[in-house]
């Protein structure tokens, strides 16, 4: 049976996850000191690389924490329906590229007035996205192949599949990406000094709004849930599990076959190897770190975007290898892990001590 939890409990956890922060940043100090610099200095960096420092705010560098931050928030809101369902969407990085390709594709050979042009690449970019995660549930569902390792397959193959393009059929001059994309075929920005593209933004903006809507509000969110808890159960109980998780899964190969194109189509203006950037596997740790909670995810990926963008600033002013940055991420992840690791063994024991005495009070009051 569910209890509310009391005042001290709250107080409880919260403490533990504050201590897993103070700890964390504990110890990414002793690395930067390891690093011959000054944790300070590098804060301020980060600070200034993000766009803000003593001159006022950099509306050019706060665009690029955003033009980040687009497509880190569409990952993480396609995980959220696949965590929920109690599935480790490993491939959602391949998804991003194959979504990528698909729009990539659209981009080069198809020829229309920039809103129908734009508006059919989105749609392809979508439709990519959807076909590479339903072919992980196919295997997961009628080949029995756990959808972590039919991802990583499926990452390697797509990544494959677009470094043959950019070598072979659609190379440019030296072959290290395709031909840049006509400008009718690219998400503009909106002006010179807000490079940031409006109808990705919305894309982004729209896409959570309506994910945590039906998370929270419908019957398929509710059977998301049961899946996610104890699929026999839920099974049991009438839920069509094979169904709901191919549908999580297409779902988030959508948003992030989205994602992929927003890097193909503003963020670089044609296609490259590894044109994810990692992103999908950055927004598994997003939605790690905050347990699936969706109201923390915007918050969260876009702290993580703004420490990335930030970080740029760390080669050049104090000769720090950018992916300093990489293990301060790594700690603060890992370590809030672990809170909620010890948070969570922590109550259950409490909660079956609690039962426990419950029972035994039962059966003496029964003697």
């Amino acid at each position: 049976m569910h209890r509310e939890e009391t005042g001290a409990q709250q107080l409880l956890k919260l403490g533990i996850g504050l201590a897993a922060v103070v700890f964390s940043l504990l110890l990414t100090a002793l690395v930067i000191l390891l690093a011959e610099a000054s944790p300070i200095d590098v804060f301020e960096k980060i600070v200034e690389g993000i766009g803000f420092s003593g001159q006022g705010a950099d509306i050019l560098r706060i665009s690029g924490v955003i033009n980040f931050w687009i497509p880190l928030l569409l990952v993480c809101t396609g995980l959220l329906v696949t965590f929920t369902a109690g599935l480790w969407n490993i491939g959602v990085e391949g998804q991003m590229m194959m979504g990528a390709i698909f729009a990539s594709y659209v981009a080069q050979f198809v020829f229309l007035p920039p809103v129908p042009q734009v508006a059919l690449e989105i749609a392809a970019a979508a439709l990519g996205g959807a076909l590479w995660a339903l072919l992980a549930g196919v295997l997961k569902t009628r080949g029995g192949v756990h959808e972590i390792f039919g991802g990583v397959a499926l990452n390697n193959l797509a990544s494959i599949f677009s470094i043959y393009l950019i070598s072979g059929p659609w190379s440019n001059e030296g072959g290290q990406a395709s031909p840049p994309f006509r400008s009718e075929a690219l998400l503009l920005p909106y002006n010179n000094e807000f490079k940031v593209s409006l109808v990705a933004l919305a894309l982004m903006v729209v896409a959570f709004i309506v994910i945590f809507a039906v998370l929270r509000g419908t019957r398929w969110g509710l059977e998301l849930k049961a899946v996610g808890k104890s699929q026999r159960s839920a099974l049991l109980l009438g839920v069509p599990t094979e169904r709901d998780a191919l549908q999580a899964l297409a779902v988030c190969g959508i948003l992030a076959g989205l994602a992929g194109s927003t890097r193909v189509l503003f963020t670089y203006g044609n296609l490259r190897p590894l044109v994810s950037g990692g992103i999908g596997f950055l927004g598994l740790l997003v939605v790690l770190l905050t347990g699936t909670r969706a109201l923390w995810v915007p918050l969260i990926s876009l702290l993580f975007a703004a420490v990335l963008a930030g970080s740029t600033r760390l080669k050049i002013a104090l000769q720090l290898d950018q992916s300093l940055v990489g293990v301060v991420q790594g700690i603060l992840v890992l370590m809030i892990i672990l809170a909620n690791g010890v948070r969570g063994r922590f109550f259950a024991a409490r909660q079956a001590a609690a039962d426990g005495a419950s029972a035994a009070g039962k059966e003496s009051a029964h003697e």
